[in-house]
């Protein structure tokens, strides 16, 4: 015979074994028979902690609120190199002009991996129009929503919200499990295992800063100020209360008691968000030193180089990452998408592969690679690619797939394709400024230049960090005689890529002839 496993042990296992559901329902049952049982109790909070648990060291993506309750912009002009505001460019750039490299609507050039709170323009980040980040963040999609046509703006941190509706899910039909509003903290403090699962309850799963910060004020007194868990919790709860510069004081104390890598990441993460890049570079360099062969840290550094523009000293940290760890996907999609805009696509499509032969498998990674195979050389693989990222793509990439079969079309020469490809990507996401350029200049092949202007347009309206719109447009307004319109857009590419050659010879010739008139 079989004895029966106590409940009490198996939702032991079931929590190790990261089966929260059957965990949570164990200890559901057993505080039905005993509402007193701590261990019961103390398991099925961390079960459903754990359930609601995120990774928060890394930034986040910034809503509506953010950029419109931001008191922590010091700078308005920062010196180049030292803000993400104004990343280095020209000669003292040592990345790819915004001819070879696509950009963000940040100004920033595409890096390979879409990271948290790289997409997202601060107030007066990336554009030469006040207000813009404002228009982008309301015309911006959810993230993991689709078109933008198709979701409202982000008003608030995507993943709380996200854990807001998972805390519901397993709260159950009895209401919540804990109360936190009538809790006795002060009680709680005094026991410290208690009281740490139940600030991680309050924090991850109710969002309730408030009680955050007065178990946390409680339970540091108790342990004399000596605690550096519990000042790292404050310094979470103030970081998304928006009061980051005392964020950044419970952090450094608790770095002073005890010196420990998540410190070091929610520091940086605080300092990105002040616009403080140097700051954050600094913490991780010393970090680096104390810990050796850590990636986390050398990710950190380089993400922030890649966003000063030090193209160079990005790679050179991810070439270290890849030493250490050879699967590193962040390290090889990066790398894979700077040797593909090098004009070093043969390169580039073994990262690619190396990507699938790892397991990811999604329609980003089979596009580039049929970008890689066209560009190489290889035809015959080019298309049964595309087919396959077609295949697997969903709402939100679509659009990019289409515009990348569309650039292989023009490619081969075929422009009546390439002119469908692009109307399938302005028609699946009509914000797709790219598409809508290629478009225009089809048109213009096709002496269509009333739709043209209206494609240059459409395109300026969505996005206004797309510098070829402004120059396209300008070309045609001078050939309509439109010379005022003409300089006006000129005006605007240069603003936005200030070493187009070509815009400056039309500079020049527009000015010649305004002279001359």
């Amino acid at each position: 015979m079989v004895a029966d496993v106590h409940p009490i042990w198996l939702a032991q296992s079931k929590l190790r074994r990261r089966r929260y559901d059957e965990c949570i329902q164990l200890c559901t049952d057993a505080l039905q028979r005993n509402p007193v049982d701590q261990v019961a109790w103390y398991l099925k909070c961390r079960a459903i902690t754990l359930k609601s648990w995120i990774d928060d060291t890394e930034i986040e993506e910034e809503g509506v609120a953010d950029l419109l309750m931001d008191e922590h912009n010091v700078a308005q002009v920062a010196r180049p190199g030292t803000s993400l505001a104004r990343p280095m460019t020209g000669a003292a750039a040592s990345g790819q002009s915004p001819v070879v490299r696509p950009m963000t609507g940040s100004g920033r050039p595409l890096t390979g991996f879409v990271r948290p709170g790289t997409s997202a323009a601060r107030p007066g980040t990336g554009s030469t129009k006040p207000g813009t980040a404002l228009a982008a963040a309301l015309k911006a999609a959810r993230p993991g929503t689709g078109s933008s046509s198709s979701s409202r703006p982000l008003t608030t941190s995507g993943r709380f919200v996200r854990l807001g509706t998972a805390s519901l899910a397993a709260a159950g039909h009895g209401g919540p499990f804990i109360a936190a509003e009538r809790l006795d903290l002060r009680k709680y403090a005094a026991r410290p295992h208690l009281a740490r699962v139940l600030c991680d309850y309050i924090l991850y799963v109710d969002h309730n800063m408030q009680k955050v910060l007065e178990l946390a004020g409680h339970a540091t007194a108790e342990a004399g100020f000596a605690d550096w868990w519990w000042k790292e919790r404050l310094g979470k709860a103030y970081y998304q209360l928006g009061l980051l510069r005392d964020a950044e004081k419970q952090l450094a104390s608790a770095a002073k008691n005890q010196d420990m890598l998540v410190l070091t990441h929610q520091l940086a993460k605080i300092s990105t968000r002040l616009d403080q890049p140097l700051a954050a570079l600094s913490l991780f360099s010393e970090a680096a030193g104390r810990h050796p062969g850590d990636i986390g840290l050398l990710l950190g550094q380089a993400r922030l180089q890649e966003g000063l523009g030090n193209r160079q000293a990005a790679l050179a940290l991810y070439h270290q990452v890849l030493a250490l760890d050879a699967s590193n996907v962040e390290a090889i999609a990066c790398l894979a998408a700077d040797h593909f805009y090098s004009d070093q696509p043969e390169l580039a499509l073994r990262y690619y592969r190396r990507l699938l032969q790892m397991g990811v498998v999604s329609a980003e990674t089979w596009a580039n690679l049929g970008l890689c195979c066209f560009y190489a050389g290889q035809y015959d693989f080019t298309f049964s690619c595309f087919e396959r990222a077609l295949a697997l793509a969903g709402d939100a990439a679509l659009p990019d797939i289409w515009y990348n079969i569309g650039q292989v079309a023009i490619g081969i020469g075929d422009l009546s394709w390439a002119q469908q490809c692009f109307r399938l990507a302005a028609a699946l996401d009509p914000g797709h400024a790219e598409a809508l350029n290629n478009l225009g200049v089809l048109q213009l092949k096709r002496r269509q230049p009333q739709q043209a202007a209206s494609c240059f347009r459409a395109g300026m309206k969505a996005a206004d960090h797309v510098f070829e719109l402004h120059y396209n447009a300008a070309l045609l307004a001078h050939r309509q005689g439109d010379l005022q319109e003409a300089v006006s857009q000129v005006k605007e590419a240069l603003a936005l890529y200030p070493e187009h050659t070509d815009s400056l010879e039309l500079k020049k010739l527009l000015k010649a002839q305004l002279n001359a008139l």
